[in-house]
């Protein structure tokens, strides 16, 4: 595979002395059993690089698959590809977290940066793992919903070296459990869990050269959780307490934190007694020549620690005695002890302050920490100890009586934290160190190493056995993977013989040295051992081959470290103390303050030795360990472990400087590179079935797109694609891949878009040139037209065309005179002949007319009439007459001879057309006629019943008006109940709330019917003048719509009908109050309506204050019923055709499946916001109240789709943000639809609208970064800057933001002085002002009519 791949063009990584690997491509062809590759570094240097064929450089993968979430996404998986994604994601994108697997990796930023807040939290909440990026919140999500689903208790362990982000990454996963498994009955105990953090890292952190606030201790804190998952309390185990930084500290380093906090606050009253000063006058404090650091208040710390102290439920007095035992060891450090000559020693009068603050023998502790007991079987011997000795002799106090402290704090800790009844299940979480090595690496380091193998064997074996049950669920062949096994370094440490045994024993002897020691070891292991060496220019040290690293170890310091011993005459005088809690700390039986001081017994494979004095501890501090570390391994074998690996990018500390000779050294001893390893050997790359489809449809067929099994597709394009069936297999959900094969389907699928995009070219630049070429072809001709016209003008052309034109007009003017007299001719004999024809039969007519004149002269008109009707087919015929002049005079010239017969005939035929046409208009107007007589019977008939029906609504009014006259005007309206007084009010009125239920209620019924008939009433009491009445009947309804709304708080229809009575009801006590600026919109007899003896603007108030609370909870069930759909609907659906670009995800696979059509779509929101909205509208909602509604779900639609795209860098894309423009628009187009649009709801999505814009717009040049800070007015600059560092490419054409262009945008945002938030979500709880207008009621009261429908029968109208 790796020689198809050596090809021209193609690049690999070659190893480099600064940045560990270096990138290059090939411009020549490898060819197998070449000695050189020939390369071009990106800087363009040529470079013949020697390879071994065994061992060809390893393949960089395309750029298109650089900076995924997930390194197990990666084509080519090798420690080069996997130090590039992360600079990548780190430098350019900003991005600190990434998945490797199982793994969490977490770069420290040594920055702050806004995705830590409750906002990120909730986002986070209740999501799969590979649904949002990488987050320390999604793993701790993982851990709590794998504990809530299995029932089985979790770790998540965070390692790292010194500076990594250890601590703080432990406590945002407590921060994350303690707010999403808030216990409604014990609200405080998340926050004491919390508060533990800041007295732990008081007490425990400190100040190195690699980080201000390292932990020099390891924690493993259970959170444990009751059956309903919540929070209930929690324990807290410590490992390897740094106690010799108490008396010791590297230059730049301090102390623990909390003796820097007490000398910053001497001054106070409260701590004279301590008479303690500045953090320079203690030796303790000064050594390291740092006692502050920089934007660190230590002061102010002081006073956070007290209160943690507080909330916990330690009290002054406890916290004073813990102070002064902290004070008493500063004090001790200031012991100067002078040299009385070699072998003698004295101590100066500091002494006198430690012993008055302890409470003990000043003239004993004086002598005995200059002096030591050596017991024998025959005599006890006092010995003078040196200067030397005596200084020894003093911190080991000072280190025991610290250490005890310690332990003393965790304990009362614990015991605050403890909880009553059974734990359910808990979440462990490991802040412990990670591997180390430094210059000089002591016993400390080797306890760290050790313990961190026994980690690294657990994890080995979690990973391996994680991978064969993913083999085996999606039914793939298992074959046995060989993964590292670090069994023998750790025999070698722990095993019978092995180093802690051989250093037991020699603690045990009298005179036991570490070059004893360490010549055992070398006599036990050098040549015998191969992970055990000896240093070739060194005596003193010896060296291990940890999984990590070779780790040269100075065997100066091992004895005394973990013989961790005080004298026993030291002992017996803090024993006799007369302060408790010094007293306490070295009883004989004490009460064990360690939680695992007694859990475990390790029997020694050998009698242990014991020594002849007392004067010596037997329990070691590496026996210690060793029970401490074996009780841990118990626990985290019997949980599900999740892994945080924090890595530290560089020794300076600088925001996002990424050194990758660090990283890489991290990455090898933290168990990446293994996991990496591990997934390399079989099928590394994993997509699902329809992640495959999505990304390789470019790839198939016609005839393979049209089979409906993707599945099938999928298998049969991949048999096509790739002839070996070793380089894949296929699962029941996913297809395996082999290293390398993504990174041939990328090719073939980047060579598949760029013939497309050839043949486009081709088409278009065609288009263009033969468009080019037409125009030139037509300019062309155009020039020609007119060089020829201008050739063409001579003086002889000119003469011949006028005299060409005169010629023209004579001939022209003598045809038209001779056709002119030949008209006229043919004129004058056709009125000849006409004039004849008309005398002829004018005289003919005349005499019958003379006849009928002489019978009776009435009949004029008719004479009349008949020489019209006579005269009218003449002017018919006038046209026709003139057009056979015109063809007379043609015949005249062609053939005189056939003038007469043609004109006779063509009369004769139009006479009879015209006949005909004028008989059939005779019909139809006959036929008009008729049907305008029936129309005219039917309107008559109409008008005789809207009469009818006006006099009959005008009897009934004058009925009415009579009877209104003849009752009281304050009875008019009034509903009596069949019974009176108290017993209507108390049993059957609270039966109205459950009676009116939305359903049957809202059909063609008026708006608040109901609160209408609540408020007649109230109209019936004040009518009765009954203040007992009223109020209770005020009480009962008010307490009734309570009850109701508890009971019905998830029923959106009842909360949508009560909402609108209870607004309803609140207008018509407004409306009928009396009060004038109320009653200027009522008419007068409404007016007479209103209530005449009580006040009830009281009751206002509290129905206004049940309304606003009625309307939050609707919005938060409105909420609740949409938010689940906005994520897959408004972001993940892609209704658009050609957009989808889904990318490989890894390990951590999207929580989607071949069959997507159980799917949340656009149209699913739309459909949801559209049932809200015909509720609210059948309820009677007011419109103003709809509209603020509306409002509040657009806001949170266009929030959480925010919010989640801030979070997906897999969803920033330029394709996405069309989808999601898209999605805006049919939302502004459903506004438009409901006639919404002045509600404001589209304004609530223009930073969703910007954001959408940003993925699509050009971001390269400074005028589009003007652009941008232009346009872009809704979206804070920290969002935008997220949005360009998370722009992601889907495929190789498009281009990745540059870090230049992301600086130029915050520079231009920082001069248009933009006054931006820090937060980088947007806060999905934040709820608009709510106001309720108020709106009179139209509706007369006396013509309501209450339904059978409501089941009120026992209210009567009076």
């Amino acid at each position: 595979l790796a020689e198809r791949e050596l090809k021209y063009y193609n690049r690999v990584w070659i190893p480099d002395n600064e940045e560990v690997w270096q990138s290059a491509e090939i411009t020549k062809n490898y060819k197998a059993g070449d000695s050189f590759l020939h390369v071009q570094l990106e800087d363009g240097t040529e470079l013949s690089y020697p390879v071994d064929p065994a061992a060809l450089p390893p393949l960089r993968n395309p750029d298109i698959l650089v900076g995924e979430n997930d390194l197990t996404a990666l084509s080519y998986l090798h420690e080069p590809a996997v130090l590039h994604n992360l600079k990548i994601r780190f430098v350019e994108s900003k991005l600190i977290y990434t998945y490797s697997g199982i793994i969490l990796v977490a770069i420290n930023p040594y920055k702050q940066l806004p995705i830590y807040g409750d906002a990120i939290i909730h986002a986070y909440s209740g999501q799969n793992m590979g649904d949002m990026d990488p987050h320390i919140f999604a793993v701790a999500e993982e851990a709590y919903k794998q504990m809530a689903r299995n029932n089985k208790n979790q770790s998540i362990i965070v390692s790292g070296e010194s500076g990594a982000g250890k601590t703080v990454s432990a406590r945002y996963t407590m921060r994350y459990f303690a707010t999403v498994s808030k216990s409604s009955s014990n609200a405080d105990v998340e926050d004491k869990v919390l508060a533990s953090n800041p007295i732990t890292e008081a007490v425990g952190n400190a100040k190195t050269t690699r980080n201000d606030n390292s932990s020099r201790f390891g924690k493993y804190t259970e959170i444990s959780f009751d059956q309903s998952y919540q929070i209930i309390g929690a324990n807290m185990r410590t490992y390897l307490l740094e106690k010799s930084r108490v008396v010791f500290q590297s230059e730049n380093e301090r102390n623990y934190h909390i003796f820097y906090q007490l000398c910053a606050s001497a001054m106070q009253p409260e701590y004279e007694h301590l008479k303690l000063g500045s953090a320079e006058e203690f030796h303790y404090t000064r050594m390291g020549g740092s006692t502050v650091i920089e934007g660190v208040d230590d002061r102010a710390n002081m006073v956070e620690t007290q209160k943690t102290f507080a909330l916990l439920g330690l009290k002054k007095d406890f916290q004073m005695d813990v102070f002064k035992m902290l004070a008493a060891i500063l004090h001790l450090g200031n012991v100067e002890i002078a040299a009385v000559g070699d072998e003698r020693s004295s101590i100066n009068k500091h002494l006198s302050i430690f012993c008055e603050l302890l409470d003990l023998n000043c003239d004993k502790m004086a002598r005995w920490l200059c002096h030591r007991k050596i017991v024998t079987t025959s005599e006890t011997v006092v010995k003078p100890m040196t200067r030397a000795q005596a200084v020894n002799a003093r911190d080991a106090l000072a280190k025991k009586i610290y250490s005890h402290l310690f332990d003393f704090i965790v304990e009362r800790i614990n015991q605050a934290l403890q909880f009553p009844g059974k734990q359910h299940t808990f979440i462990g979480v490991l802040d412990i160190y990670g591997f180390e090595t430094f210059d000089v690496n002591s016993f400390e380091q080797f306890c760290i190493n050790y313990a961190n193998e026994k980690l690294q064997q657990q994890f080995n074996l979690h990973v391996f056995k994680l991978e064969q049950e993913e083999y085996m669920k999606e039914d793939i062949p298992w074959t046995l993977i060989d993964f590292y096994d670090n069994q023998p370094v750790i025999d070698l440490i722990e095993a019978k013989m092995g180093i802690l045994e051989l250093l037991d024993e020699e603690c045990l002897l009298p005179h036991g040295k570490d070059e004893n020691w360490l010549q055992k070891l070398y006599n036990n292991f050098v040549n015998k051992n191969a992970l055990f060496e000896k240093p070739r220019m060194s005596n003193t040290s010896f060296i291990i081959q940890h999984f990590a690293d070779k780790v040269e170890y100075k065997c100066e310091g091992f004895l005394e470290k973990n013989r961790d011993t005080v004298h026993e005459v030291l002992i017996e005088i803090l024993k006799e103390s007369k302060f408790h809690l010094c007293a306490d700390f070295f009883q004989d039986s004490p009460v064990s303050i360690s939680p695992f001081g007694s859990a475990i017994n390790i029997k020694s494979a050998r009698p242990v030795l014991k020594s002849p004095n007392k004067h010596t501890t037997l329990m070691s501090g590496i026996f210690q360990f060793r029970n401490s570390l074996s009780l841990l391994m118990v626990t985290l074998n019997a949980t599900t472990p999740h892994y945080v690996r924090c890595i530290k990018p560089n020794d300076e500390k600088l925001p996002f400087e990424f050194d990758s000779k660090r990283v890489a050294q991290q990455l090898r001893a933290c168990g990446v590179l293994e996991t990496i390893r591990i997934s390399a050997q079989s099928y590394p790359s994993r997509w699902t079935y329809i992640e495959f489809f999505s990304r390789y449809s470019i790839l198939m067929t016609q005839q393979e797109l049209s089979i409906n099994d993707k599945k099938q597709i999928c298998k049969i394009v991949l048999q096509r694609l790739i002839q070996d069936p070793n380089q894949y297999q296929f699962g029941r959900t996913k297809i395996f891949f082999r290293a390398g094969q993504v990174a041939y389907l990328e090719k073939l699928r980047s060579d598949r878009l760029r013939q497309a995009c050839t043949l486009l070219q081709r088409r278009v630049r065609g288009w263009l040139q033969r468009r080019r070429f037409l125009a030139l072809r037509r300019a062309a001709l155009t020039v020609q037209q007119y060089y020829r016209g201008q050739q063409a003008i001579t003086a002889r052309n000119l003469k011949e065309t006028w005299a060409a034109i005169v010629i023209q007009k004579y001939c022209r003017g003598y045809l038209v005179r001779r056709l002119c007299q030949l008209i006229h001719v043919a004129a004058v004999t056709i009125q000849a002949y006409t004039r004849g024809f008309l005398a002829r039969k004018k005289y003919r007519k005349v005499q019958p007319i003379k006849h009928l004149i002489s019978v009776t002269g009435n009949n004029l008109c008719s004479v009349k009439k008949m020489n019209t009707i006579a005269i009218i087919p003449i002017l018919y015929l006038f046209p026709v007459w003139f057009s056979y002049l015109l063809s007379f005079c043609i015949c005249h010239v062609l053939s005189p001879f056939c003038f007469n017969r043609v004109l006779e005939s063509h009369f004769q035929s139009q006479k009879e057309i015209y006949e005909k046409e004028i008989e059939g208009l005779n019909f139809k107007v006959e036929h008009l006629s008729q049907d305008i007589n029936h129309l005219q019977k039917l309107f008559r008939e109409e008008n005789d019943i809207n009469d009818g029906i006006r006099l009959e609504v005008s009897r009934l009014t004058s009925e009415n008006l009579v009877r209104s006259r003849c009752r009281s005007t304050t009875q008019m309206c009034l509903w009596l109940s069949k019974y009176c007084e108290h017993v209507f009010e108390t049993s059957r009125l609270k039966q109205i709330g459950p009676y009116l239920k939305p359903r049957g209620v809202v059909v063609n019924m008026i708006p608040g019917l109901p609160a209408h008939i609540l408020f007649m009433c109230v109209r019936y009491a004040d009518y009765l003048n009954d203040a007992d009445m009223l109020k209770s009947f005020m009480n009962v309804t008010i307490d009734g719509i309570k009850q109701v709304v508890k009971e019905h708080s998830e029923d959106f229809e009842m909360l949508s009908f009560w909402l609108s009575n209870t607004y309803y009801f609140l207008n018509c006590l407004k409306q009928y109050s009396g009060e004038e600026e109320f009653m200027k919109h009522n008419t007068p007899r409404q007016n007479k309506n209103c209530l005449k003896h009580f006040d009830l603007s009281e009751y206002r108030q509290i129905l206004s204050d049940l309304a606003i609370q009625i309307y939050h909870q609707f919005i938060i069930v409105m909420e609740n019923n949409i938010q689940h759909m906005i994520v897959p609907g408004m972001l993940e659906y892609e209704s658009l055709q050609g957009i989808s670009g889904l990318k490989p995800t890894g390990f951590r696979k999207r929580s989607s499946s071949i069959d997507d059509t159980d799917t949340y779509t656009m149209t699913s929101i739309l459909q949801q916001l559209s049932y809200f909205y015909s509720t609210m509208c059948q309820n009677g909602l007011d419109s103003e109240l709809l509209k603020q509604a509306v409002k509040q779900l657009f806001f949170l639609i266009g929030a959480v789709t925010l919010n989640s795209l801030f979070l997906r860098k897999d969803m920033c894309s330029c394709r996405k943000g069309m989808q999601i423009r898209c999605n805006i628009s049919y939302m502004e187009e459903w506004l438009k639809d409901k006639n919404l649009q002045s509600s404001n709801a589209k304004e609530t999505l223009e930073p969703l609208s910007q954001a959408a814009w940003l993925l699509q717009v050009k971001k390269i040049t400074d005028d589009d970064a003007k652009e941008i800070c232009e346009h872009c007015t809704s979206l804070s600059t920290v969002q935008i800057v997220k949005i360009l560092n998370s722009y992601t490419p889907i495929d190789d054409f498009e281009k990745r933001v540059t870090p230049s262009f992301v600086r130029k945008v915050q520079v231009r945002a920082m001069l248009n002085n933009r006054e931006d938030v820090p937060q980088l979500m947007l806060d999905t709880k934040h709820l608009f002002q709510v106001t309720f207008p108020f709106t009179p009621s139209p509706h007369a009261l006396e013509l309501i009519q209450v339904p059978s429908s409501f089941k009120l029968g026992f209210l009567t109208r009076v």
